[in-house]
């Protein structure tokens, strides 16, 4: 039997357990920091990520460095924080005990803010081949896979190798899906050719599969149209409605009986959630979320809650729960922690009510597009004008002062210059199948 998790005082304050440090863990956090309660998180990184700007660490356009936290610096000065790096393995619900993998760890209450990982929909061919943009060792590896193509590129002479060197597709047309595509598009126009004069970028292929009718669902009509004409007028192709098939580390199979060649596969097409064990099946919704009522109570638990991306609030408006998108996230922890607050006084607890703020994504310089709800009315905006508010909203929401900065100066060197200058290959790349064991397959 594994230990107590070592050096977390008992203190006769109740302890909250938090399962994760995303958007959802950090504000409930943040919310409890001055409350009569030990706060333990847990998560298996020792830092905060940023995710919606991953897809830019992935296409060099910001450091690693700037997109990600230390927990520990985030609530320094809070005596009641504990934070412990380690992986949750399974909750012990009757006795009020979670299983880590540094030991047993008691709870008062438990919050389940684990988010969710990358949906390969039971494929586990492409789970081993494609490459992911959910955490920061995935676009690392993105990056360094695509900027080693392009070295390898110029030691060949086969047309056909070459051409899958520099194709790339990309699974998921929605908003990680678009950026990326876009940010590409914008790299083969503007820096890539600088850096790889030898190489005729009109080869470079950028293909974007989406399995419905149209990009960015969940956004209007407008919006989704709007990027559908810049994806296609700045040189990406668009698949739509098909899906992948197989990938074997160099073919692309689509349901349509087409076939792409690239040896980078980048999926970017769903999410599921990622529910610890301990839990009965009747609890987990479609999507393997948890099921919670309207104050982030796991259905059947009174001390159990599920927040974020992992939560199923299944309402009449939202009969599949709030999106796993960053605000549901944000505003459920902030709101669940005012209802901690609530339940140590004796009150009880208040429903949540989700303010949808909107949507927005972009897709390029100067090119982005924005559906922005405020005071009830919805502004629909592209263009420029929508390009400076999602670089405003997520300039402001990273999470210290120095990351701002050096965001900021990365965004503006590389608007005036048309360079993005972290164009570094360091550690792990996916390579399914290496150009020198390539002789005589068919290129599609």
């Amino acid at each position: 039997m594994k230990p107590q998790a070592a050096r977390i005082a008992k203190t006769d304050k109740p302890r909250v357990v938090i399962l994760g440090g995303g958007f959802a863990g950090i504000e409930l956090a943040k919310a409890l920091r001055h409350a009569p309660v030990q706060i333990v998180l847990i998560d298996r990184q020792n830092f905060h990520t940023f995710q919606p700007l991953l897809y830019q660490v992935a296409t060099a356009g910001v450091e690693p460095s700037s997109i990600i936290y230390p927990f520990r610096k985030i609530f320094d000065d809070d005596s009641n924080f504990f934070f412990r790096m380690a992986d949750a393995i399974c909750v012990d619900t009757a006795n009020r005990i979670l299983e880590t993998s540094i030991g047993y760890i008691h709870y008062d209450f438990l919050v389940v803010a684990t988010g969710a990982t990358t949906n390969f929909y039971g494929n586990e061919q492409i789970q081993s081949k494609a490459i992911p943009i959910k955490a920061i060792e995935d676009v690392l590896a993105l990056r360094n896979t695509i900027l080693t193509n392009f070295e390898k590129a110029l030691q060949i002479q086969d047309e056909q190798q070459l051409n899958s060197l520099m194709d790339f597709v990309i699974v998921g047309g929605g908003p990680t899906g678009v950026e990326i595509a876009g940010a590409l598009s914008e790299l083969r126009k503007h820096v890539f050719p600088k850096d790889y004069p030898e190489l005729n970028f009109v080869n470079m292929d950028i293909h974007l599969i989406q399995s419905g009718s149209q990009l960015l669902k969940g956004m209007s009509n407008e919006a989704s149209a709007e990027a559908k004409a810049i994806l296609e007028k700045a040189g990406v192709k668009l698949w739509m409605n098909c899906r992948v098939k197989s990938y074997d580390g160099l073919i692309v199979k689509l349901d349509t009986g087409e076939s792409l060649c690239t040896r980078t596969l980048i999926w970017a097409a769903g999410v599921t959630g990622k529910v610890i064990e301990g839990f009965p099946a009747s609890v987990v919704a479609p999507g393997n979320r948890l099921k919670v009522d309207a104050c982030n109570r796991v259905e059947g638990y009174s001390n159990i809650f599920a927040i974020g991306d992992i939560a199923a609030m299944v309402t009449p408006e939202n009969p599949e729960g709030y999106a796993m998108m960053a605000q549901p996230a944000i505003q459920q922890g902030k709101w669940l922690g005012k209802n901690i607050k609530r339940l140590l006084a004796g009150e009880a607890l208040q429903p949540f009510r989700y303010n949808d703020q909107g949507s927005m994504a972009t897709i390029g310089r100067n090119k982005a597009v924005a559906d922005l709800k405020i005071f009830g009315h919805t502004y629909k905006t592209q263009g420029f004008k929508a390009w400076f508010v999602w670089m405003f909203v997520h300039l402001i929401s990273l999470i210290g002062f120095r990351n701002r900065l050096i965001v900021f100066i990365n965004w503006m060197w590389s608007y005036f210059t048309y360079d993005t200058g972290i164009r570094l290959i360091i550690g792990k790349k996916k390579e399914n199948v290496p150009v020198e064991e390539v002789t005589e397959k068919t290129m599609v």
